[in-house]
């Protein structure tokens, strides 16, 4: 890990032209503070992109040995390989992992990583590429190695390790498209601050008007509030109603696909010969003794993997590393 030097409360109060009294006075009694100076205290903690050292008191040391992880979510296990891998590699160098769930909001991902950023961690992985303009000049000013995962975000704030959402999301179109299929339905991938599923339905979408088969068909999830298993239900049973000759329905995700798999033979409709039905992820249950799934496998645990080799080497480089990992089209039997 490199050895970055925080911003610190002597920096704040330099900059403000104050004593260090007067910082933290107004960060813990700001009303006994004249507004004026507040104020310049405050623009100076802003432009400098002081955090508050949360492990102040504790025994001071070069390093803290931790690794802050941000997930996008906890509700099912598509980045549960990616933190296994993360976490495993970390441990061996006796780092340990602080992990947050943000739920696809940048709001939440900012809190979090500021609260992350108050236990001076040594490194912060990522499992979004959307932040608040707030957060990324923050972190860009804090000299925390970064890592970015599960995409190959345009203008990354450090190191990457992914792969293109957008081109699995065109591969497994092309992949329907050689199957004979025309009339192809594209469930999720509108959540807010889900980029990655936005990005695969896109690469969809360009596939569909490259082979001149139409408008894209998509299917929004129906609420926020249904699991992904839910979602994938009630999503292939709106795609049927409103496209009855429907062949092929794209899931963004496994768990989606296996609902609407469950939907599928609820409703009598053969799979593949009827509905084929495809997903995202590469999961446990899409595996031959689960769903035996057609769908785009991603390496998780790998990511998590060089994840960690980067931090736990940062020291010894200032080479941004972009690491694309590809993904794995894996024909079964659902399509």
């Amino acid at each position: 890990m490199s050895k970055h030097k925080w911003t610190t409360m002597h920096d704040v109060a330099i900059r403000a032209k104050v004593g260090k009294i007067t910082v933290s006075r107004v960060l813990r009694t700001p009303e006994k503070v004249a507004e004026k100076t507040r104020q310049r205290v405050l623009d100076a903690i802003r432009d400098l992109g002081y955090v508050p050292d949360g492990m102040a008191g504790a025994l001071s040391s070069s390093r803290s040995k931790i690794v802050g992880a941000l997930v996008s979510t906890l509700a099912d296990s598509v980045f549960t390989s990616t933190i296994e891998g993360l976490s495993r590699n970390l441990r061996r160098s006796n780092y340990e992992l602080l992990l947050a769930n943000t739920d696809y909001a940048p709001e939440l991902e900012d809190a979090a990583v500021r609260t992350l950023l108050s236990r001076r961690p040594d490194g912060l992985v990522l499992t979004s590429s959307q932040h608040t303009p707030q957060l990324r000049e923050l972190l860009l000013r804090s000299n925390v190695p970064v890592v970015e995962l599960w995409d190959l975000p345009e203008n990354p704030i450090g190191h990457v390790v992914g792969f293109s959402n957008r081109l699995a999301g065109r591969a497994i179109t092309e992949y329907l498209i050689a199957r004979s299929h025309r009339k192809i339905a594209f469930i999720g991938g509108n959540r807010s601050g889900d980029v990655r599923g936005q990005q695969r339905a896109e690469g969809y979408q360009d596939v569909l008007l490259e082979a001149g088969l139409g408008a894209a068909l998509f299917i929004d999830s129906p609420s926020p509030e249904l699991s992904d298993v839910e979602a994938g239900a009630q999503g292939i049973s709106s795609a049927l109603e409103r496209w009855p000759d429907l062949d092929a329905v794209i899931c963004v995700s496994d768990p989606l696909a296996m609902g609407a798999l469950c939907e599928a033979a609820r409703k009598g409709i053969n799979v593949p010969s009827d509905l084929a039905v495809t997903g995202f992820g590469g999961l446990e249950l899409s595996q031959p003794a689960g769903l035996n799934l057609t769908t785009i496998e991603f390496p998780g645990k790998r990511i998590g993997e060089m994840a960690a080799d980067i931090l736990l080497n940062s020291e010894d480089s200032d080479t941004r590393q972009i690491v694309d990992l590809g993904f794995e089209l894996i024909r079964r039997a659902t399509a």
